[in-house]
C-alpha cells in the first residue's frame, strides 16, 4: 500500500479534522460523535485503504494525545473508512439520496462494530454524549447490551447520515483540478 503525497497531506489534514471536532463533541457532550468526517472525506476521494488507514490513525493518535478511550474504537474508524470507499466505488456518493443511504449503511454497520466494544471494554459507559440515552434505558429495566445498542444505534444512524452528508458536500465544492488526480473520486462525481 503506497499513497502518493496528495493522498498523504489529505489523510494529515483530515486525521486533525476527525480529532479536533470530536474532542469537541465529547467536551460539551454531544449526541453525535462528528469524529470521521475526515475518513469519509477521505475514502471518497482516495479509496477505501487510505479510508481505512485514516480513521485508524485517527483514533490512535487521538488516544495516545488527549482520549485514552478513542483508541479502543479504531475498529470502528477502520470499518467506516472501507465502508465509505467500497461505497464511494460503487457511486452511492453521486448525490445527496445516495449520500444519505451510504450513512444509514455505514450507521448500521459501525454500530454492530461498536457495541462489543462499548459494552465488554467499558461496562456501558464511555464518556460519549449516548452514555444518557443507555443509562436511562437500563434504570427502565433494559439489558445493558439492548441498552446501548438502541442508544448507539439511534445515534450512529443520525451521525454517519450527518458525516456523510458533510464529507460528500466538501468533496463536491473542491475544484475539479484538485479532485480530478484522487482515483475514487470518478465513481462519486455527479
Amino acid at each position: 500500500m503506497k499513497f502518493d503525497t496528495r493522498t498523504l497531506v489529505l489523510m494529515a489534514i483530515a486525521i486533525v479534522i476527525n480529532i479536533v471536532v470530536g474532542q469537541i463533541a465529547v467536551w460539551v457532550k454531544l449526541p453525535l460523535y462528528v469524529d470521521a468526517v475526515g475518513t469519509v472525506l477521505v475514502a471518497i476521494l482516495a479509496g477505501p485503504l487510505a479510508g481505512a488507514v485514516t480513521g485508524v490513525l485517527t483514533n490512535v493518535i487521538w488516544g495516545l494525545v488527549s482520549d485514552p478511550t478513542a483508541m479502543a474504537f479504531f475498529p470502528v474508524s477502520l470499518v467506516i473508512g472501507l465502508l465509505a470507499g467500497y461505497l464511494a466505488k460503487l457511486g452511492w456518493f453521486r448525490n445527496i439520496g445516495m449520500t444519505v443511504v451510504s450513512g444509514i449503511v455505514i450507521g448500521i454497520i459501525s454500530t454492530l462494530v461498536a457495541i462489543p466494544i462499548i459494552v465488554y471494554m467499558f461496562g456501558g459507559v464511555t464518556g460519549a454524549g449516548t452514555d444518557f440515552a443507555t443509562t436511562f434505558l437500563v434504570s427502565v429495566g433494559q439489558e445493558l447490551l439492548k441498552s446501548v445498542a438502541i442508544a448507539n444505534l439511534t445515534t450512529n444512524l443520525a451521525d454517519k447520515i450527518l458525516t456523510c452528508v458533510i464529507a460528500w458536500v466538501i468533496a463536491s465544492r473542491m475544484p475539479n483540478r484538485f479532485t480530478a488526480s484522487f482515483p475514487f473520486y470518478q465513481h462519486s462525481a455527479s
